[in-house]
């Protein structure tokens, strides 16, 4: 892998590499881009196959937080950490703290938060010796679990989608089938059984279905069987790629709206949904709840003003659908477009000279 060359293709600010003898910790921090700000994204601790894997994948990551916060309309740009290790026996004390005290080193231009891999208690540790972090436990102000904000984002864009499909915002009525009922889709479908949709739903997890069945008059089916069901809103909300060469061609539902991660397998699935004329809301635009949730409390968590700006989901993924039909690009291309055009936009604005007040006062002394 060349380095520089694959930073320079993609226009990445900054990679650093850290390493501690004494923790085994070995992390790599990806800033993608601070243009909105300073750059937020989650820890993520994998076992990977080699070190070029590992700055692959914090560099795909980091790019993808810099969409993601601008999308999202955050104050925020993009960046990402991967730490080599198994997260079942690779953690301890010392290796959070020595990570924690590389953050500080970057005074503020990279925020961190949890991902796969790490947890709340790994925050806290961070939290030890950096104020740049988030996620951590609420005795020290955490804005707690961000699973039913992420689902209540995820279904405020639900109805941006409903929106430009059907011509309504309005779900009742409406058979939505959920894949997953994990964490943030169980709280989706609570959102859904509120508003009067029927569901159709499906896990690998037995009890999570029987649960959705039991308490919101679901109707159950197996894993292979979701993507053909008769819906209106097919809602993927499990394993990333699950639009793909096999599932677009069983799709009945008229719009694609859900909380997992990279949804498309490949680019061209979009095109095909586009040709198709399946409105899908591109992930990172629908899910964002929970990095804007997490954002919030940078500013002292407050529950009502997060929700409120989680709501502008529903603008963000309606200006994604007016982008798609003025420029005649599949969503998920127009969801980019959205985002570039507003980093563009900040590069391209005047700045003006301010003197940091703090360093005056630091030589005066």
């Amino acid at each position: 892998m060349k380095l520089f060359e694959e930073m320079e293709q993609y226009d990445y600010e900054q990679v650093v590499v850290c390493q501690d003898k004494t923790s085994g910790l070995k992390a790599i921090i990806a800033i993608h881009d601070t243009t909105l700000g300073p750059a937020l994204g989650g820890t993520r601790m994998w076992m990977y196959e080699n070190e070029e894997a590992a700055f692959q994948d914090a560099l795909r990551l980091a790019k993808g937080m810099t969409y993601k916060n601008a999308a999202a309309g955050l104050n925020l740009g993009g960046g990402k950490t991967v730490i080599i290790g198994d997260p079942r026996k690779d953690k301890n004390e010392e290796l959070f703290r020595a990570f924690g005290r590389y953050i500080q080193g970057l005074n503020g231009r990279y925020i961190t938060a949890e991902d796969v891999g790490t947890t709340e208690e790994d925050m806290d540790l961070i939290f030890q010796e950096t104020d740049y972090v988030t996620g951590v436990s609420a005795k020290y102000g955490s804005s707690g679990n961000p699973s039913p904000v992420t689902a209540y984002g995820v279904f405020v864009g639900m109805k941006a989608t409903a929106q430009a499909a059907f011509g309504s915002p309005d779900l009742s009525g409406k058979t939505v089938a959920v894949q997953g009922v994990g964490n943030v889709s169980y709280h989706l479908c609570k959102f859904l059984h509120e508003e009067g949709a029927k569901l159709v739903v499906t896990d690998i997890n037995k009890e999570a279905v029987g649960r959705a069945v039991e308490e919101f008059g679901a109707e159950a089916v197996d894993p292979q069987d979701i993507w053909a069901v008769d819906c209106d809103i097919f809602s993927p909300c499990a394993l990333g790629a699950s639009i793909n060469d096999q599932s677009i061609p069983q799709l009945k539902a008229k719009a694609i709206a859900g909380a997992a991660n990279n949804q498309l397998k490949e680019e061209r699935h979009g095109k095909i949904l586009h040709e198709l004329g399946i409105y899908y809301a591109p992930d990172y635009v629908i899910n964002a709840g929970g990095v804007i949730n997490v954002a919030d409390e940078l500013n002292g968590y407050n529950r009502e003003r997060a929700l409120k700006k989680v709501e502008t989901i529903y603008q963000n993924v309606e200006k994604v659908f007016e982008i798609s039909q003025r420029d005649q690009i599949p969503t998920a291309l127009a969801a980019d477009r959205m985002a570039e055009e507003r980093i563009a936009r900040m590069k391209q604005s005047r700045r003006q000279f301010l003197q940091d007040s703090h360093h005056i006062l630091s030589r005066r002394k």
